[in-house]
């Protein structure tokens, strides 16, 4: 339970800060990024686990694009998956 509060506050605190630190928007697609980074070892299930795997890599490759477009596509699906392991350290799913 402690593991679950303490990331839970951890990601919120992330998301919060996230577009205060950010100069731009590629700065906060690298931000999430990190976010799940920073949180992963904490996920339990594994199904989860395989869906922020493929999420990260969509991520990746949209960043990789070096648009504004891929960028925006980035943060949408960063905060998706941020959002899904703060729902998953609750017990929601």
């Amino acid at each position: 339970m402690k593991r679950s509060a303490l990331l839970g506050l951890f990601v919120t605190a992330s998301l919060l800060a996230s577009p205060s630190f950010a100069g731009n928007q590629e700065d906060l697609c690298q931000m999430n990024l990190q976010t799940i980074r920073d949180a992963r070892t904490s996920i339990q299930a594994a199904d989860l686990q395989a869906n922020i795997d493929a999420t990260v890599q969509q991520a990746q490759a949209a960043q990789a694009k070096n648009t504004e477009e891929g960028t925006k596509e980035c943060i949408a699906l960063t905060t998706r998956a941020i959002q899904s392991i703060q729902n998953s350290a609750k017990g929601e799913h």
